[in-house]
């Protein structure tokens, strides 16, 4: 069975919602919605994120990191964390948490060390969409972080099944980001009920959407994924002359071009990612 063909099946799968999640990954999907019932309050929203050990480092860890902690004054508890974070925000996290899961049971060597990659470049494209939203593009700041978190959960998804297609990911990314990036990851998308204005810009990305004019969520994707130093897997290597067009566009806002305000922003971005990547 070619690669092609495999990606075909897959995306048919997922466009009929016949999904394979593991069971940790179910179990994170009722988190995400019960966090989305009006009714969900701070006091409950902490006891449900205390009960997954990853969740609650990440969430302790994004409220101290530079960008949440701005008056130094550092967090030990979940719920501490939770109500300085925001249920948005909370929300992103939770995601965070459901793509890494998509990885846990991959056992294959190679696959593990692509998933680990992914995510890496994961957690650098949502630090700089964070930062690229506040400052650049104005859309809206925690809307940005959670795009760039799912943008690659497609991804993710196909890294969890490759173990069932030998050889399905050797070598070769074309039929990937030609079929399999788009079917397979606007399925995962939809599945776990990505807001559609999420889902037009992550669609953006995967058709060459351009970051002109930098005003809108898809823009900021574009961005942050150009100058991300990490580059997916599952994607051939950007070119270091792209991450420096990117860098050197000037948005008009006192002279300064892209590159001198992620460096005021630097150990924002670097927090960020840390936090992303406990």
């Amino acid at each position: 069975m070619d690669r092609l063909e495999v990606f075909k099946i897959i995306a048919l799968q997922a466009s009929k919602g016949e999904l394979t999640f593991p069971a940790n990954v179910k179990a994170t999907l009722k988190l995400q919605e019960a966090l989305d019932d009006p009714d969900c309050h701070i006091e409950a929203a902490a006891r449900m994120v205390m009960a997954e050990p990853l969740l609650s480092a990440r969430v302790v860890a994004l409220a101290n990191s530079a960008a949440y902690n701005r008056s130094g004054n550092e967090i030990a508890n979940v719920r501490a964390a939770v109500s300085r974070l925001g249920f948005a925000t909370l929300k992103s996290m939770v995601a965070s948490v459901i793509v890494r899961q998509l990885g846990s049971q991959i056992t294959d060597p190679q696959l593990r060390a692509k998933g680990a990659k992914l995510w890496e470049h994961t957690a650098h494209v949502a630090a700089l969409s964070q930062v690229i939203a506040r400052k650049v593009t104005h859309v809206d700041v925690e809307t940005a972080m959670f795009a760039a978190i799912v943008h690659e959960v497609g991804g993710f998804y196909l890294l969890s099944r490759a173990e069932e297609y030998p050889g399905l990911l050797d070598d070769n990314t074309e039929d990937w980001i030609e079929y399999g990036e788009k079917l397979i990851g606007r399925g995962v998308l939809r599945q776990l009920q990505v807001p559609d204005m999420v889902l037009q810009a992550v669609e953006g990305m995967w058709h060459g959407g351009s970051p002109f004019p930098p005003r809108t969520l898809g823009a900021t994707l574009v961005l942050a994924n150009d100058l991300s130093p990490v580059g997916s897997p599952l994607h051939p290597p950007e070119s270091a002359e792209r991450r420096l067009a990117a860098a050197k566009i000037d948005f008009g806002i006192g002279g300064s071009t892209l590159h001198t305000i992620l460096e005021e922003s630097a150990e924002e971005i670097e927090s960020l990612a840390a936090a992303l990547l406990v």
